[in-house]
C-alpha cells in the first residue's frame, strides 16, 4: 500500500460525503433557511453575539476543534496497523462526527445560541439539563489542562516556539482592529498571515539573543503563563482575540496538512505498517487494550469528539451570520479534521514499524517486542536528538512529516527546522482549542452559577464574564500546575466520547421533534447506538482491567470512581431521553414552535 492511494481515496470519499450527505442533512432534515435572523444578529452585543463572515467562522470553528485529537490519537492508534483508524477516520467521521457538529450547532442556535446542558434542560427536561452540564464541566476543565500540559512540554527551555507562538497574540488582535475598522477581509487575512509566517522564521534567530533569554521559560512558569492568556482570551470580546486568533492560526493548520499532501504526491511514500498489526486483540505498547473499542476512544477529534459540543454550542452559535452556514462550518470543519487525522496517520505508518514502536514505547518496553529499528539512528542524527522513547504521539507525528518532507531534494538539509516547525504547529494546533474551551467553560460556570444569581446568566454582564473567566482558568490552571491531572488524564478518552454521545442524545431529540419524517432521527442514533456501546464498554474494561486492578501499572481508585459516575450520569440522560422519545413519538407529530416562528 502507498501513501498517495490513501489520501486520493479519502479525499475523494470526503469531498462526496460533503456534496451529498451533507445537503442531504442541511435540506432534509434540518431544512436550514435563511428567513430570519441567527442569534448572532438577533442578541448582536459586540461582544458574544458578533454576525461573522462564513470563512473567518470556519477558521475559528476548525481551529477550536481540531486540537490534539486529529494529531496524537491517529498516531497513537496506528500500533493497531493502518486499517483500523483510517476505516474510523472516514467511516466515524461522515457518520458520526459531522452529523453530530451540525445537529448541536443548529440545536444551540434554535435555542439562542444556549450551551448543551441548557438545551439538554429545554429539550429533554431538568434532569437530563443538570447531568448535561456536570458532565460538561468535568470534562471541559480535565481537557482543558491535559490539552495544555501537552503545549507546556513543547515550549518549555524553547524560546523558538515561545516567541512564534506568542507573536500570533498581538498580530491576532491588531488584525481584529483593523478587519472592524476597515472590513476588508482579504487585506487583512494577509497582513496577518505575513506577520505570522515572518513570526516562524525569525524564531531561530530570537533564540540566542536577550529576547530568547526572556522567552525561556519552565515548566511551572508555564503553568501560569497559559491560564492567564486564556483569561484574557475568554473575556476579551470575541473578536479582538480570540475568532481572528483562530482564523489566522486556522491558515497554518491547512496549510501545514496540504503541503503534506503534496510532499505524499511527489515523494508518494509506502505504507511499511501492515493492514493489521498484532496487537489488535490487546497488549500493544502505545495502550494495553483491544482494537475494540480501543480504536474509536484513541481517535476521538479525527472522527467524532465530544469536545465538539462545547464550540458548536458555545462560541460558534454566537458568530454565526447566516443559518445555511452550519453546512460548511460544522458539517464540512469536521471532514477536513478527518483528513488531518488521516494525514497524520500515514506520518505515522510511513516510517519503519520498528522505528515508530521505538519512539512510542520505553526503551524497557521495546526491548521485549523483538524489534530492531531501520532509520531512527539516522533520523535522530539528521534532527539532532534521540528520539527513542519519547512517547505521546507528538514526537511521532513531527519524525514522520520531517521523514517525508525531507525526501525531496531541496530540503533533504533542513531535517532539524523541519522538526522544530512541527513541534511548534502543534503546539499552535492546541492552543487555539485552549482559549475556545476556556471560553465555553466560562460560559458553563455563567450557567451553573446563574441558577444562584440570575445576573451570572448574561454574557454580556461584565463582572459575571470576568469572575467566571477567572474561576474557569483557576480550575484548570491549577491541575495543570499541580499536575494533578496526571492522575485522571487516561478519563478524557471515555468521557470526550461520551460527551459526544450526549451530543448526539440531544441531537436526535431536536430531529424528532422538527423532521418532516420521523425516520430522519436515525441519521443521529445510528452513530449514537454503536457510539454508547463501544463507550460504556471501554469504560467497564477500564474500569475491570486498570483502574480496579491491583495487578494493573495503572491501578488507581479515583480514576475507578470517576469513570463510574460518568457512565451513571450518561446512563441518566440516556433514560430520561428515551423516555421523552416514547411521549413524542405517541403524540401526534405537531409543528414546531420555534420553527414555526422562524416561518412566520
Amino acid at each position: 500500500m502507498n501513501a498517495i492511494t490513501i489520501v486520493i481515496g479519502s479525499i475523494c470519499i470526503l469531498m462526496i460525503a460533503y456534496r451529498l450527505y451533507g445537503t442531504f442533512m442541511a435540506v432534509k432534515v434540518l431544512k436550514l433557511n435563511n428567513d430570519t435572523p441567527t442569534p448572532a444578529h438577533e442578541f448582536n452585543d459586540g461582544k458574544d453575539y458578533v454576525p461573522t463572515n462564513k470563512w473567518v467562522t470556519f477558521g475559528h470553528h476548525f481551529a477550536a476543534i481540531a486540537a490534539a485529537g486529529p494529531l496524537v490519537g491517529p498516531i497513537l492508534a496506528a500500533q493497531f496497523g493502518y486499517l483500523p483508524g483510517l476505516l474510523w477516520l472516514l467511516i466515524g467521521a461522515v457518520i458520526g462526527g459531522a452529523v453530530h457538529d451540525a445537529v448541536v450547532l443548529f440545536a444551540s442556535m434554535r435555542r439562542k445560541g444556549k450551551s448543551l446542558s441548557e438545551v439538554a434542560k429545554e429539550e429533554m427536561g431538568p434532569v437530563a439539563g443538570f447531568c448535561t452540564g456536570l458532565a460538561m464541566l468535568f470534562i471541559i476543565v480535565i481537557t482543558m489542562a491535559g490539552l495544555s500540559m501537552v503545549v507546556v512540554n513543547a515550549l518549555q527551555n524553547n524560546p523558538w516556539g515561545t516567541f512564534s507562538v506568542g507573536i500570533t497574540i498581538p498580530v491576532a488582535m491588531g488584525v481584529g482592529l483593523f478587519y472592524k475598522k476597515t472590513g476588508n477581509l482579504k487585506l487583512t487575512t494577509t497582513i496577518g498571515f505575513l506577520l505570522i509566517v515572518a513570526g516562524v522564521f525569525a524564531g531561530p534567530w530570537i533564540r540566542h539573543t536577550v529576547i530568547g533569554e526572556w522567552l525561556t521559560f519552565d515548566p511551572k512558569t508555564l503553568a501560569i503563563i497559559l491560564p492567564a492568556y486564556a483569561f484574557f482570551a475568554a473575556a476579551l470580546p470575541v473578536w479582538l482575540l480570540l475568532a481572528p486568533r483562530d482564523y489566522l492560526s486556522s491558515f497554518m493548520k491547512i496549510g501545514v496538512f496540504i503541503a503534506l499532501i503534496i510532499g505524499v504526491f511527489i515523494i508518494n511514500p509506502p505504507i511499511h505498517m501492515p493492514a493489521l498489526s498484532q496487537f489488535i486483540h490487546g497488549g500493544g505498547p502505545t495502550m494495553t487494550g483491544p482494537v475494540w473499542p480501543f480504536i474509536s476512544i484513541t481517535i476521538a477529534c479525527g472522527a467524532i469528539s465530544g469536545f465538539h459540543a462545547f464550540i458548536g454550542s458555545g462560541t460558534t452559535p454566537k458568530m454565526l451570520d447566516k443559518w445555511t452556514d452550519i453546512k460548511p462550518v460544522a458539517f464540512g470543519a469536521m471532514l477536513v479534521e478527518s483528513l488531518v487525522g488521516v494525514m497524520a496517520l500515514v506520518a505515522a505508518t510511513a516510517l519503519q514499524p520498528a522505528d515508530y514502536f521505538a519512539i512510542n514505547s520505553t526503551p524497557e518496553v521495546f526491548k521485549t517486542l523483538g524489534m530492531h529499528v531501520v532509520n531512527l539512528p539516522h533520523l535522530s542524527s539528521e534532527i539532532g536528538m534521540d528520539l527513542a522513547g519519547r512517547t505521546g504521539g507528538a514526537v511521532t507525528l513531527a519524525v514522520g512529516m520531517t521523514y517525508i518532507f525531507t525526501k525531496i531534494h531541496w530540503f533533504s538539509n533542513l531535517a532539524p527546522y523541519f522538526y522544530q516547525f512541527v513541534i511548534l504547529f502543534e503546539a499552535v494546533f492546541i492552543l487555539t482549542a485552549i482559549d475556545s474551551g476556556t471560553r465555553v467553560a466560562r460560559y458553563l460556570l455563567q450557567d451553573f452559577l446563574g441558577e444562584l444569581y440570575k445576573p451570572l446568566k448574561k454574557t454580556d454582564w461584565l463582572p459575571g464574564s470576568i469572575l467566571t473567566s477567572a474561576a474557569a482558568c483557576f480550575m484548570w490552571g491549577y491541575l495543570l500546575y499541580s499536575g494533578d491531572i496526571g492522575s485522571v488524564w487516561a478519563l478524557f478518552g471515555v468521557s470526550n466520547q461520551l460527551m459526544a454521545s450526549i451530543g448526539l442524545i440531544v441531537g436526535a431529540t431536536v430531529i424528532l421533534k422538527i423532521a418532516d419524517k420521523k425516520r430522519y432521527m436515525f441519521t443521529c442514533l445510528i452513530p449514537l447506538a454503536y457510539l454508547y456501546v463501544t463507550v460504556n464498554y471501554a469504560g467497564y474494561w477500564m474500569i475491570k482491567n486498570v483502574y480496579l486492578n491491583h495487578a494493573a501499572p495503572g491501578y488507581n481508585v479515583l480514576n475507578g470512581i470517576l469513570s463510574i459516575i460518568m457512565l451513571i450520569l450518561g446512563l441518566v440522560i440516556m433514560i430520561s431521553a428515551l423516555k421523552n422519545w416514547y411521549d413524542l413519538l405517541r403524540t401526534p407529530a405537531m409543528p414546531d414552535l420555534e420553527v414555526s416562528a422562524r416561518k412566520a
